[in-house]
């Protein structure tokens, strides 16, 4: 399995191969057919295999301070050293997703790493991005969003990296790797 290990520099850690805190490591696409997504993904990319998590119900989810009941299923898959997101919401409830599904679906976010949450998320307030969502993921980590769409067509996700988190990526990097084709929609 890839490790994710401190950097060759000696600074940060690599949350994915290439990529430290702060910089780039998911794009990701809100969908309205998370089956019929994964299966293009697959066909026209060669994208897989997905690591799909859900139907479930963040249970301390906020969106824009107000507790969002929203019920999600997230599919994760890597192409190259990138993680590509889809994100399906199965209800109507008020989300940071729904303006773009509104829309039919489409880009929704960057994702960066991050070893210092309040400090991103500090840092992008200063520079207009207001944070609009947060949770803590079944890994223990923190997860929020900021509003970039002043500047940037989309979100910015700031995803607390740790070990679980790491070891999650990796298994998911790894799984790519060593694909070949099969089994290409995965529960994790």
């Amino acid at each position: 399995m890839t490790d994710f290990s401190p950097s060759p520099s000696g600074g940060e850690r690599i949350i994915v191969p290439g990529r430290v805190p702060g910089q780039i490591i998911q794009y990701a696409y809100a969908v309205t057919d998370l089956v019929g997504s994964l299966t293009t993904y697959n066909q026209v990319f060669g994208v897989g295999p997905w690591f799909v998590r859900g139907p479930f119900t963040p249970p301390n989810a906020r969106y824009r301070g107000e507790y969002t009941g929203m019920t999600i299923t997230l599919a994760r898959a890597f192409a190259g050293n990138t993680m590509v997101e889809l994100i399906q919401q199965h209800d109507d409830g008020p989300s940071v997703y729904r303006k773009v599904l509104e829309s039919g679906g489409g880009f929704h976010h960057w994702a960066i790493g991050s070893s210092d949450v309040d400090g991103d998320i500090a840092r992008f307030a200063a520079r207009g991005y207001p944070a609009v969502f947060e949770d803590l993921m079944p890994s223990g980590v923190r997860v929020a969003y900021v509003d970039a769409t002043s500047e940037l067509p989309g979100m910015i996700e700031i995803l607390e990296m740790n070990d679980a988190q790491r070891a999650l990526y990796s298994g998911f990097y790894q799984a790519a790797l060593d694909w070949d084709g099969s089994d290409p929609i995965r529960e994790g």
